[in-house]
């Protein structure tokens, strides 16, 4: 792997944000219900799966599920290895992909091993208490609610307000002529959870938004910089289903949305947090997650390496081997600290360079520092990736002739999107992981 790449600047734009604020998380916040037991041995290795293309195609279980996950438990039910769920999707509650996904793979899954693309939102408490707007499918006000969100409003409650707005469908359109109606707040902040089912309709109000600065009784301003603070879930560019190619996802959404905006205004959309894979964010909060596991099963071996499992080379791997490449550089600085402070006695190191150290504080104060040192991806053949069209035979040479499908404020880097293995099915995958730590559960 070749070096930490340059932090995406919508993580940057949040570091200088939130650097004097801590999101206070309770160590209950990851707290696994069951019987607390000391199981030999014990694991040093944590799981990261994705769902779609890894455990189902849409609402069918791929086969080898069922097999993979019978090898993560014992006779009690209990996961012999830390395991959470890290999914792209933003639709739904925790506890119902929870459910979903007992159903699944006939194993108890609890909601703290539950991941959504939403779920490091919880730590933005600067935005809790202003007022949102939310877009995509699914109950995404109480979604919003849950995460801490107190005062949210919907794209459905401004076209209530504003009816003359939504004019794409002329079947929707107003009959009769009507007036604004002005009972909504300023919005403050815009959230996209994901993909919204009447994509004119969100593009339009949340453009409205944007250039209105929150106020939709007043006329497009686009001339007036910045725009209100946007945050994204998901940047997926497509998923797959049951169909046999791949879907547009919110990635395809946000390439519209960044697109229209610059079009009009002649400037670039700023977000200010991108989550979801492949965000270091993302991972950093999955494995406070997997070492929040261990402590609850009074596991005493650190959780030193993680595994992510995807069926997506510009999310799954990509993000799992840019967080691989973090956590080195972490440790490449740790250790380069402590032989400073050895060299001169003193035991300060107040002339190294500290230029990275504010993003890595920034989440260390929230979740506390990680344990592992590495983060390995695995890439399946069931889902998104087709083994004989995604990856160039010399990646390093084919840089001009490979699209990339990550987002505008991902880097495209070969050695990104190169996974650590390719192995058929995620059955395949946790037989490969089992060898590779020499873990022979009991």
């Amino acid at each position: 792997m070749r070096g930490l790449l340059p932090f995406n600047r919508a993580l940057n734009a949040l570091c200088n944000r939130q650097v004097r604020r801590r999101a206070g998380f309770a160590s209950s916040e990851c707290g696994f219900s069951g019987i607390v037991s000391v199981s030999k041995p014990q694991p040093c290795f944590g799981l990261l799966f994705d769902i779609d293309g890894v455990l189902v195609r849409g609402k069918i279980p791929i086969p080898a599920a069922k097999k993979a996950f019978q090898k993560l438990v014992n006779s009690q039910g209990q996961f012999v290895v830390p395991v959470v769920f890290v999914t792209n999707a933003g639709n739904c509650m925790r506890q119902m992909k929870a459910d979903q996904l007992s159903h699944i793979l006939g194993v108890p899954i609890t909601m703290d091993q539950v991941m959504m693309s939403h779920s490091p939102l919880r730590m933005f408490k600067k935005y809790h208490d202003k007022c949102v707007l939310v877009s995509g499918q699914g109950p995404v006000l109480d979604i919003a609610k849950n995460l801490g969100f107190q005062n949210v409003v919907s794209i459905d409650m401004l076209r209530e307000s504003f009816p003359l707005l939504d004019m794409v469908d002329h079947n929707r359109r107003p009959k009769l002529p009507s007036s604004p109606i002005a009972n909504l707040p300023t919005v403050e902040a815009v959230i996209l959870f994901g993909e919204p089912i009447r994509w004119e309709t969100n593009l339009q109000l949340i453009i409205d938004i944007l250039l209105t600065n929150g106020n939709l009784s007043g006329a497009h301003q686009t001339q007036k910089l910045p725009h209100l603070p946007l945050l994204a879930c998901n940047m997926d560019l497509m998923w797959m289903a049951e169909a046999q190619s791949p879907r547009f996802g919110h990635g395809t959404f946000l390439v519209c949305l960044e697109n229209i905006y610059k079009k009009i205004t002649g400037k670039e959309v700023k977000y200010k947090a991108l989550m979801g894979k492949p965000s270091e964010l993302t991972y950093h909060f999955a494995e406070y997650l997997i070492r929040g596991q261990a402590v609850e099963r009074n596991w005493t071996q650190p959780i030193t390496s993680l595994y992510a499992i995807g069926d997506n080379l510009m999310t799954d791997i990509y993000g799992a081997n840019l967080y691989s490449c973090y956590l080195k550089e972490r440790n490449r600085r740790k250790n380069s600290k402590a032989v400073a402070k050895m060299a001169t006695g003193t035991g300060s190191n107040a002339a190294l360079p500290q230029d990275n150290d504010h993003v890595e504080n920034v989440w260390e104060s929230e979740l506390a520092p990680p344990s592992a040192t590495s983060c390995k991806s695995i890439l399946v053949c069931t889902g998104v990736y087709n083994p004989h069209t995604e990856v160039p035979t010399y990646a390093n040479k084919c840089i001009k002739e490979t699209v990339f499908h990550g987002h505008r404020d991902f880097r495209f880097d070969p050695a990104l999107v190169e996974p650590g293995h390719i192995v058929q099915d995620v059955a395949d995958a946790v037989e490969l992981i089992f060898e590779q730590e020499k873990f022979v559960p009991q």
